[in-house]
């Protein structure tokens, strides 16, 4: 299990989120494929332009979010989530 330093560490030294972040595709914590990993249980940790940024849950939504359990609204569905950034790229 992660510090309460670790995690804070991390928190303040993230970057800027990826394009597949930004789409819902992969973890910005550990950078998990979720396309490559469709049943990996996700929750909504942030927003970014309007769109949701995931992590797995457990101890990614902790690092992300600062709790294990996240945002009142689920994730969109995974093929909706490609569907929008096949159409964008």
């Amino acid at each position: 299990m992660y510090s309460h330093d670790a995690i804070s560490n991390r928190r303040r030294s993230r970057s800027q989120p990826t394009e597949e972040m930004v789409a819902g595709l992969v973890c910005v914590v550990c950078r998990t494929d979720y396309r490559r990993a469709p049943d990996a249980d996700t929750l909504v940790v942030a927003h970014h332009g309007g769109r949701q940024l995931l992590a797995c849950e457990g101890v990614c939504a902790r690092m992300a979010g600062g709790a294990v359990n996240s945002a009142d609204e689920p994730p969109l569905p995974l093929v909706e989530r490609v569907q929008r950034y096949e159409a964008e790229h």
